[in-house]
C-alpha cells in the first residue's frame, strides 16, 4: 500500500488571506498553481486550472446570473464554490474577485500530499477525482476558504517549471468562449488530467519586489 504523508498541521500557518483571491479569475488560475488544497488532514497539490468569466462568458455559469445553485459565484473572492456535474461529479471552484463581481477557477487536478496515497498520480487527476479524494462536496460550496478551520488554500513553494497555457476543456458549446486560453496547468506533471490539448508555455513574468502577490 503507497506510504502516506500524516499532516496537514504546517499547511494551516500558510493559508492564503483575502487579498490572494481578490482578483481576476485568470491571474487567480495562474497563481492558484502550487498552492495546496486542504480539507481537514487531506491535501493536494494544484496543478491544473481553469478560469470562468462573468455573464459574458458563454461557458461560464455566470451567464445565467445569480440562482441558487450560482450565487456563491457571486459573492467575494476566496468563496467555495461546488456544483454537481453530470449529475455524478463534484466539482470544486475557487470564486475570484470582489464580492458581487462573478467569475471562479475550477480546480482540475491535484497531486496528492497528506492524507493521500503517495506515488498514485491517478488518485486526484481530474475534478470529479479529486473531490472525492478530498472528501469535498456540495455542503462546502459557500464556505469562506479565508476563515474556515478545515477547507482553506494554502501557499506552497514556487513553482519554478514553465506553466502551460490551453483551451479549456469540455466547453465545445460556448462558441469562441470554447477556445479562449483559459486552462492552466504545470508543464509536464504527472498529475495533470489533460496534456493534449494546443497550448503555449508561459515563462513566470518577472516580480516587482513591491508588489503584493
Amino acid at each position: 500500500m503507497p506510504a502516506m504523508a500524516t499532516s496537514t498541521d504546517p499547511l494551516r500557518q500558510q493559508r492564503q488571506p483575502v487579498d490572494f483571491f481578490r482578483k481576476p479569475a485568470p491571474d487567480l488560475a495562474r497563481a492558484l498553481l502550487g498552492a495546496w488544497l486542504v480539507h481537514g488532514p487531506r491535501a493536494g497539490m494544484i496543478v491544473e486550472t481553469e478560469a470562468y468569466l462573468g455573464p459574458e462568458d458563454a461557458a461560464s455559469h455566470a451567464r445565467f446570473g445569480p440562482t441558487e445553485r450560482t450565487r456563491p459565484m457571486f459573492g467575494p473572492g476566496g468563496t467555495a464554490y461546488v456544483y454537481l456535474c453530470y449529475g455524478i461529479h463534484q466539482l470544486f471552484n475557487v470564486v475570484s474577485g470582489t464580492d458581487g463581481e462573478a467569475g471562479a477557477v475550477l480546480i482540475r487536478a491535484l497531486a496528492p500530499g497528506p492524507g493521500l496515497p503517495q506515488g498514485d498520480p491517478a488518485i486526484a487527476r481530474g475534478p470529479g477525482k479529486l473531490t472525492r479524494a478530498l472528501a469535498i462536496d456540495r455542503r462546502h460550496s459557500g464556505l469562506d476558504l479565508t476563515t474556515h478551520k478545515q477547507l482553506y488554500i494554502a501557499a506552497g513553494p514556487p513553482v519554478a517549471a514553465q506553466h502551460e497555457v490551453g483551451p479549456r476543456v469540455g466547453v465545445d458549446y460556448a462558441g469562441r468562449w470554447a477556445h479562449e486560453p483559459l486552462r492552466f496547468w504545470i508543464a509536464d506533471h504527472p498529475a495533470v488530467s489533460r496534456t493534449r490539448t494546443t497550448s503555449r508555455r508561459t515563462r513566470p513574468k518577472p516580480r516587482n519586489r513591491h508588489a503584493r502577490e
